[in-house]
């Protein structure tokens, strides 16, 4: 089938590789150094068992949607409502649209401004972007999709292209999960420009990132989001199963890009400041990645 693939950061362009190697059309819709790129030489795909050239579509014009299939959204978290709106013209009434994005309330924006559901999506994925049109995966692959209409047949036809996928009534909860372990590295991350393994290993990091989570938990709670018990053990558990990844906060920093700290750290600030929760930490480190990217600009 024909999959546009709208935001082709690293994300985008590794799952776009992965369906485009097995065998669908897949349209890359992104900045035009990179649709360059693409379309001159194709994207390279460096995994632990592949490393090489994957042929795809590349273009800037967001109506390449207008005959997809399916629609993979991975715009930066702040970019949700003017990528939606470019989309919007183009979009058919019933092409399913998984937003592969940070944060907990993408799904829900985006459909304001489409006018029609949004599948929510967790990805599980450690990439970063080497070079113009040079995917590189640390890790990973999985997602888990909300329910609707067409999840049930896009999870069997992910799948089968190599992305295990599930579909879960709790996808709220996991969103949620996500974010309280992007809480706890990506601010550090970034603040160290070092990859989740090593950062560990520093004299003080661990402490941080439980007061880190022990706030998340207290407003998740406050939001009444009940999240597994088991979530600390899966925090630490990702220094080992993606050590050499740093996290995209620090990527978009490095590249003097703005980060999605504000939908990240600065989304707990926010909801614990409408609950009453107290989240010096962290505050602490949102401002302390805001001042980062003002140094760059």
């Amino acid at each position: 089938m024909h999959i546009a693939v709208m935001g082709a950061g690293a994300v985008g362009c590794y799952y776009g590789a992965i369906l485009a190697r097995a065998g669908h059309r897949v349209t890359l819709i992104g900045r035009q150094a990179l649709v360059d790129a693409v379309n001159a030489n194709g994207l390279r795909l460096e995994t632990a068992a592949f490393d090489g050239q994957v042929a795809l579509e590349a273009s800037t014009d967001p109506a390449m949607v207008r005959d997809a299939a399916l629609v993979l959204f991975c715009v930066k978290s702040g970019d949700t409502e003017a990528a939606g709106a470019q989309l919007a013209p183009f979009l058919s009434s019933d092409t399913p649209v998984l937003s592969l994005q940070n944060g907990v309330d993408n799904a829900p924006r985006l459909a304001r401004v489409l006018g029609r559901a949004v599948i929510p999506s967790v990805v599980y994925v450690a990439t970063e972007m080497a070079g113009p049109a040079h995917v590189r995966h640390h890790g990973r692959g999985e997602l888990v999709i909300g329910p609707s209409p067409h999840s049930a047949q896009l999870a069997t036809e992910l799948a089968a292209a190599g992305i295990p996928t599930d579909v879960s009534e709790t996808v709220l909860e996991a969103l949620w999960s996500k974010l309280v372990i992007n809480c706890a590295y990506n601010a550090l991350s970034a603040i160290a420009q070092q990859p989740y393994g090593r950062l560990i290993q520093e004299d003080g990091v661990a402490e941080v990132m439980r007061d880190v989570f022990e706030e998340c938990l207290a407003v998740a709670a406050a939001q009444g989001v009940v999240l597994p018990g088991t979530l600390w053990d899966a925090t630490l558990a990702i220094a080992d199963s993606m050590a050499g990844q740093r996290s995209s906060t620090a990527q978009d920093l490095a590249r003097g890009k703005p980060s999605e700290i504000d939908h990240l750290n600065g989304a707990i600030v926010r909801l614990g400041a409408v609950h009453g929760v107290a989240t010096p930490v962290n505050r602490s480190l949102w401002c302390a990645v805001k001042l980062l990217e003002a140094r760059i600009r």
